[in-house]
Protein backbone atom coordinates (compact mmCIF):
# COMPACT_ATOMS: atom_id res chain seq x y z
CA UNK A 1 0.00 0.00 0.00
CA UNK A 2 1.49 3.72 -0.53
CA UNK A 3 0.42 5.65 1.86
CA UNK A 4 -0.55 9.51 0.92
CA UNK A 5 -2.08 11.47 3.44
CA UNK A 6 -0.45 15.50 2.62
CA UNK A 7 -3.49 17.29 3.79
CA UNK A 8 -6.89 16.67 5.94
CA UNK A 9 -9.20 16.92 2.61
CA UNK A 10 -7.60 15.81 -0.37
CA UNK A 11 -10.21 13.01 -2.05
CA UNK A 12 -10.08 9.80 0.37
CA UNK A 13 -9.14 6.33 -1.26
CA UNK A 14 -8.43 4.41 1.80
CA UNK A 15 -9.47 4.35 5.78
CA UNK A 16 -9.56 2.32 8.50
CA UNK A 17 -12.85 2.89 10.44
CA UNK A 18 -12.95 2.00 14.04
CA UNK A 19 -14.50 -1.35 15.77
CA UNK A 20 -17.64 -0.63 17.62
CA UNK A 21 -18.26 -4.88 18.61
CA UNK A 22 -18.00 -6.00 22.01
CA UNK A 23 -17.21 -2.91 23.46
CA UNK A 24 -17.51 -4.55 27.27
CA UNK A 25 -19.21 -3.31 30.54
CA UNK A 26 -20.07 0.87 30.79
CA UNK A 27 -16.55 1.71 32.87
CA UNK A 28 -16.43 3.25 36.20
CA UNK A 29 -15.42 6.67 37.10
CA UNK A 30 -11.73 5.45 37.48
CA UNK A 31 -11.53 3.94 34.49
CA UNK A 32 -12.47 6.64 31.95
CA UNK A 33 -9.50 8.36 30.67
CA UNK A 34 -11.30 11.56 29.10
CA UNK A 35 -12.98 13.85 30.23
CA UNK A 36 -16.56 13.50 28.10
CA UNK A 37 -16.81 9.59 29.10
CA UNK A 38 -16.42 11.25 32.88
CA UNK A 39 -18.87 13.22 32.33
CA UNK A 40 -21.56 10.44 30.51
CA UNK A 41 -20.90 7.70 33.05
CA UNK A 42 -20.91 10.55 35.86
CA UNK A 43 -24.65 11.52 34.54
CA UNK A 44 -25.51 7.77 33.79
CA UNK A 45 -25.62 8.70 30.13
CA UNK A 46 -22.93 6.47 28.65
CA UNK A 47 -24.04 4.79 25.25
CA UNK A 48 -25.17 1.31 24.42
CA UNK A 49 -23.14 -0.76 22.03
CA UNK A 50 -26.40 -1.39 19.88
CA UNK A 51 -26.34 2.46 19.79
CA UNK A 52 -22.37 2.56 18.72
CA UNK A 53 -22.68 0.01 15.84
CA UNK A 54 -25.80 1.53 14.28
CA UNK A 55 -24.05 4.86 14.20
CA UNK A 56 -20.68 3.38 13.06
CA UNK A 57 -22.60 1.66 10.41
CA UNK A 58 -24.05 4.75 8.65
CA UNK A 59 -20.67 6.17 8.69
CA UNK A 60 -19.60 3.09 6.72
CA UNK A 61 -21.88 3.38 4.39
CA UNK A 62 -21.44 7.10 3.61
CA UNK A 63 -17.82 5.64 2.76
CA UNK A 64 -18.66 3.28 1.04
CA UNK A 65 -21.33 5.58 -1.21
CA UNK A 66 -17.73 7.38 -2.33
CA UNK A 67 -16.45 4.19 -3.28
CA UNK A 68 -13.55 4.88 0.00
CA UNK A 69 -12.10 0.96 0.37
CA UNK A 70 -12.59 0.77 4.59
CA UNK A 71 -10.70 -1.78 6.52
CA UNK A 72 -11.75 -2.76 9.88
CA UNK A 73 -9.36 -3.56 13.12
CA UNK A 74 -9.87 -7.23 14.32
CA UNK A 75 -12.31 -7.51 17.65
CA UNK A 76 -11.08 -7.43 20.81
CA UNK A 77 -13.43 -8.82 23.11
CA UNK A 78 -14.84 -6.55 25.74
CA UNK A 79 -12.61 -3.39 24.52
CA UNK A 80 -13.29 0.28 23.56
CA UNK A 81 -11.47 0.23 19.88
CA UNK A 82 -14.05 3.13 18.26
CA UNK A 83 -11.28 5.53 17.76
CA UNK A 84 -8.84 4.66 15.56
CA UNK A 85 -7.55 7.96 15.11
CA UNK A 86 -4.75 7.55 18.03
CA UNK A 87 -3.41 3.93 17.09
CA UNK A 88 -1.48 5.27 14.82
CA UNK A 89 -1.56 8.50 12.07
CA UNK A 90 0.11 9.09 8.42
CA UNK A 91 1.76 12.03 7.78
CA UNK A 92 2.74 12.05 3.95
CA UNK A 93 3.97 8.53 2.86
CA UNK A 94 5.01 7.37 7.00
CA UNK A 95 3.19 5.73 9.32
CA UNK A 96 3.55 6.83 12.71
CA UNK A 97 2.89 3.68 15.38
CA UNK A 98 1.65 5.94 17.91
CA UNK A 99 2.22 5.76 22.08
CA UNK A 100 -1.29 5.53 23.47
CA UNK A 101 -2.02 5.85 27.67
CA UNK A 102 -1.52 2.55 28.96
CA UNK A 103 -5.70 2.12 28.95
CA UNK A 104 -5.44 1.67 25.28
CA UNK A 105 -2.20 -0.29 24.55
CA UNK A 106 -3.72 -3.39 23.37
CA UNK A 107 -5.21 -1.78 20.75
CA UNK A 108 -2.52 -2.04 18.43
CA UNK A 109 -2.31 -5.46 18.30
CA UNK A 110 -6.27 -5.49 16.17
CA UNK A 111 -4.33 -3.28 13.57
CA UNK A 112 -1.71 -6.15 12.56
CA UNK A 113 -3.04 -6.45 9.15
CA UNK A 114 -3.47 -2.95 8.46
CA UNK A 115 0.40 -2.93 9.79
CA UNK A 116 1.36 -5.36 7.16
CA UNK A 117 -0.04 -3.81 4.27
CA UNK A 118 2.59 -1.02 4.35
CA UNK A 119 6.10 -1.41 3.78
CA UNK A 120 7.94 -1.86 7.09
CA UNK A 121 10.68 1.14 6.09
CA UNK A 122 7.44 3.66 6.00
CA UNK A 123 6.43 2.70 8.99
CA UNK A 124 7.61 4.96 12.50
CA UNK A 125 8.11 3.46 15.98
CA UNK A 126 8.56 6.43 18.76
CA UNK A 127 10.62 5.85 21.63
CA UNK A 128 8.88 4.91 24.37
CA UNK A 129 8.77 8.35 26.26
CA UNK A 130 7.42 9.58 23.19
CA UNK A 131 3.69 9.99 23.92
CA UNK A 132 1.56 11.49 21.03
CA UNK A 133 -1.79 10.33 19.48
CA UNK A 134 -3.44 11.06 15.86
CA UNK A 135 -5.92 13.11 17.60
CA UNK A 136 -3.79 15.42 18.29
CA UNK A 137 -1.88 15.50 14.76
CA UNK A 138 -2.91 17.82 11.91
CA UNK A 139 -1.56 17.44 8.45
CA UNK A 140 -2.14 20.47 6.27
CA UNK A 141 0.60 20.83 3.20
CA UNK A 142 3.24 22.05 4.50
CA UNK A 143 1.93 23.16 7.80
CA UNK A 144 1.81 20.20 10.84
CA UNK A 145 -0.10 21.57 13.55
CA UNK A 146 0.44 19.74 16.60
CA UNK A 147 -1.78 20.11 19.59
CA UNK A 148 0.29 19.55 22.95
CA UNK A 149 0.48 19.88 26.84
CA UNK A 150 3.67 22.00 28.11
CA UNK A 151 1.98 21.81 31.45
CA UNK A 152 4.84 20.41 34.42
CA UNK A 153 2.03 18.19 35.95
CA UNK A 154 1.75 17.30 32.26
CA UNK A 155 2.21 13.07 33.80
CA UNK A 156 -1.21 13.89 36.38
CA UNK A 157 -3.26 14.23 33.27
CA UNK A 158 -5.05 11.67 31.43
CA UNK A 159 -6.35 13.55 28.58
CA UNK A 160 -2.52 14.82 28.10
CA UNK A 161 -1.70 12.74 25.14
CA UNK A 162 1.41 14.71 23.32
CA UNK A 163 4.33 15.78 25.08
CA UNK A 164 7.26 17.57 23.61
CA UNK A 165 9.73 14.69 23.03
CA UNK A 166 7.04 13.46 20.30
CA UNK A 167 7.08 17.14 18.50
CA UNK A 168 10.83 17.36 18.39
CA UNK A 169 11.32 13.43 17.10
CA UNK A 170 8.79 14.83 14.40
CA UNK A 171 10.33 17.78 13.28
CA UNK A 172 13.72 15.29 12.74
CA UNK A 173 11.51 12.95 10.53
CA UNK A 174 9.37 15.98 8.25
CA UNK A 175 11.93 18.64 8.33
CA UNK A 176 10.52 20.39 5.55
CA UNK A 177 7.07 21.17 7.65
CA UNK A 178 6.64 23.78 9.29
CA UNK A 179 5.47 22.35 12.83
CA UNK A 180 3.53 24.07 14.96
CA UNK A 181 2.87 23.37 18.48
CA UNK A 182 -0.35 25.02 20.03
CA UNK A 183 -0.73 24.18 23.90
CA UNK A 184 -4.40 23.10 24.78
CA UNK A 185 -6.20 23.39 27.85
CA UNK A 186 -6.39 20.04 29.99
CA UNK A 187 -9.51 18.79 32.23
CA UNK A 188 -10.02 15.79 33.26
CA UNK A 189 -13.72 15.46 34.31
CA UNK A 190 -15.00 18.65 33.10
CA UNK A 191 -15.14 18.49 29.58
CA UNK A 192 -16.20 22.40 29.06
CA UNK A 193 -13.12 23.05 30.28
CA UNK A 194 -10.82 20.80 28.52
CA UNK A 195 -9.65 19.76 25.07
CA UNK A 196 -8.57 15.94 24.62
CA UNK A 197 -7.12 16.30 20.72
CA UNK A 198 -6.30 19.20 18.96
CA UNK A 199 -9.11 17.82 16.22
CA UNK A 200 -11.82 18.48 19.11
CA UNK A 201 -10.79 21.73 18.47
CA UNK A 202 -9.70 22.69 15.21
CA UNK A 203 -10.22 21.40 12.16
CA UNK A 204 -9.09 22.36 8.48
CA UNK A 205 -12.39 21.33 5.78
CA UNK A 206 -12.32 22.32 1.98
CA UNK A 207 -9.13 24.24 0.03
CA UNK A 208 -8.64 26.47 2.62
CA UNK A 209 -11.35 26.77 5.71
CA UNK A 210 -11.38 25.45 8.98
CA UNK A 211 -13.47 24.92 12.24
CA UNK A 212 -12.43 26.77 15.30
CA UNK A 213 -12.97 26.68 19.09
CA UNK A 214 -11.35 30.29 20.30
CA UNK A 215 -11.06 29.17 24.17
CA UNK A 216 -9.64 25.64 24.08
CA UNK A 217 -5.95 27.23 23.43
CA UNK A 218 -3.79 27.81 26.63
CA UNK A 219 -2.47 30.89 24.27
CA UNK A 220 -4.79 33.34 22.71
CA UNK A 221 -1.53 33.70 19.99
CA UNK A 222 -1.92 29.94 18.95
CA UNK A 223 -5.93 30.51 18.17
CA UNK A 224 -4.62 34.05 16.77
CA UNK A 225 -1.98 32.15 14.43
CA UNK A 226 -4.42 30.07 12.84
CA UNK A 227 -6.60 32.89 12.20
CA UNK A 228 -3.85 34.47 10.51
CA UNK A 229 -2.90 31.33 8.39
CA UNK A 230 -6.54 30.60 6.98
CA UNK A 231 -8.14 33.97 7.10
CA UNK A 232 -10.84 35.26 9.35
CA UNK A 233 -13.68 34.56 6.70
CA UNK A 234 -12.61 31.43 6.16
CA UNK A 235 -12.71 30.16 10.04
CA UNK A 236 -16.53 28.97 11.41
CA UNK A 237 -16.50 29.41 15.16
CA UNK A 238 -17.82 27.21 17.13
CA UNK A 239 -19.16 27.90 20.86
CA UNK A 240 -18.60 26.43 24.19
CA UNK A 241 -21.92 24.31 24.18
CA UNK A 242 -20.63 23.00 20.05
CA UNK A 243 -17.45 22.34 21.32
CA UNK A 244 -18.65 19.69 24.43
CA UNK A 245 -21.07 18.25 21.47
CA UNK A 246 -18.17 17.59 19.24
CA UNK A 247 -18.64 20.09 16.34
CA UNK A 248 -15.13 20.35 14.84
CA UNK A 249 -14.32 16.72 14.57
CA UNK A 250 -16.49 15.90 11.77
CA UNK A 251 -14.66 14.17 8.84
CA UNK A 252 -13.78 14.75 4.88
CA UNK A 253 -14.08 12.84 2.15
CA UNK A 254 -12.98 15.33 -0.47
CA UNK A 255 -12.52 19.46 -0.45
CA UNK A 256 -16.07 19.47 -1.58
CA UNK A 257 -17.90 16.69 0.76
CA UNK A 258 -17.74 15.97 4.56
CA UNK A 259 -19.56 13.82 6.69
CA UNK A 260 -21.34 15.36 9.68
CA UNK A 261 -23.36 14.90 12.67
CA UNK A 262 -27.10 15.63 11.54
CA UNK A 263 -27.77 17.68 15.06
CA UNK A 264 -25.04 20.17 14.23
CA UNK A 265 -27.76 21.77 12.17
CA UNK A 266 -25.67 25.51 11.98
CA UNK A 267 -22.44 24.53 11.10
CA UNK A 268 -24.29 22.20 8.42
CA UNK A 269 -26.26 25.06 6.89
CA UNK A 270 -23.44 27.17 6.87
CA UNK A 271 -21.20 24.46 5.22
CA UNK A 272 -24.14 24.22 2.55
CA UNK A 273 -25.18 27.43 2.07
CA UNK A 274 -22.07 29.44 2.59
CA UNK A 275 -19.52 27.52 1.30
CA UNK A 276 -21.28 25.71 -1.16
CA UNK A 277 -20.20 22.25 0.11
CA UNK A 278 -21.84 18.87 0.26
CA UNK A 279 -23.24 17.41 4.01
CA UNK A 280 -23.48 13.81 4.36
CA UNK A 281 -25.62 13.65 7.94
CA UNK A 282 -25.64 11.07 9.77
CA UNK A 283 -26.38 9.97 13.66
CA UNK A 284 -23.49 10.25 15.88
CA UNK A 285 -24.64 11.76 19.28
CA UNK A 286 -24.02 8.46 21.12
CA UNK A 287 -20.28 8.10 20.39
CA UNK A 288 -19.73 11.86 20.80
CA UNK A 289 -20.80 10.70 24.69
CA UNK A 290 -17.05 8.91 24.85
CA UNK A 291 -15.38 11.99 23.73
CA UNK A 292 -14.85 11.68 20.16
CA UNK A 293 -16.32 11.94 17.04
CA UNK A 294 -16.34 11.26 13.03
CA UNK A 295 -12.36 12.56 12.76
CA UNK A 296 -11.56 10.32 15.75
CA UNK A 297 -13.13 7.24 14.67
CA UNK A 298 -10.36 7.19 11.16
CA UNK A 299 -7.21 6.78 10.40
CA UNK A 300 -6.72 8.04 6.70
CA UNK A 301 -4.31 5.70 4.78
CA UNK A 302 -4.52 7.27 1.12
CA UNK A 303 -6.20 10.82 -0.22
CA UNK A 304 -5.73 12.06 -3.87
Amino acid sequence: MKLNIKNETGRLRSVVLGQPNSMGAVPTLEESYDAKSYYTIEHNMYPKEEDIINEMNAFEAVLKKYDVQVFRPDIIQDYNQVFARDVAFVIDDKMIISNVIADRADEQEAYKEVFEEVAWRKIINLPETAHIEGGDVIVWNDFLFIGTCFSEDYRNYKTARTNEYAIEILKEYFPKKRIIDLELKKNDKIPYEGILHLDCTFNPIGKDKCIIYKDGFVDESDYNLIIDIFGEENCFHVTAEEMFEMVPNIFSISPEVVVSDKTFTRMNNHLRNEWGMTVEEIPYREISKMGGLLRCSTMPLIRD
